[in-house]
């Protein structure tokens, strides 16, 4: 059994035990979460799609840890001119456990 389930912009494949990280900036450390955006969902050869998401199917996960990305560096450069800006982004992301995939 598995689900394709968005989260944090992206799909992503899950099913029971799985260990995935995603984008979940405001959770901490040990935490439930639910992952109600269910795009896909197959259980013993069937597969039902939704049209967004599947009412009633969700996902129960656990928040292994919380941390943060690579630093991703930005240039800007202005033609012509001598102006550049360096900048940095370093995203959050949190490694959760798939525990439970509920059928809707």
């Amino acid at each position: 059994m598995y689900a394709i389930v968005e989260a944090g912009g992206k799909q992503i494949k899950v099913s029971a035990g799985d260990t995935v990280t995603i984008d979940l900036p405001r959770v901490a450390s040990g935490t439930g979460v639910v992952l109600d955006k269910v795009l896909a969902l197959s259980k013993e050869g069937k597969t039902v799609f939704g049209r967004p998401y599947i009412e009633g199917a969700a996902v129960k996960a656990e928040v292994v840890s919380v941390g943060k990305l690579r630093k991703v560096l930005v240039m800007k450069h202005v033609p012509k001119k001598a102006h550049e800006k360096l900048t940095g982004h370093r995203q959050r992301m949190a490694t959760v456990k798939i525990t439970d995939i509920i059928g809707g």
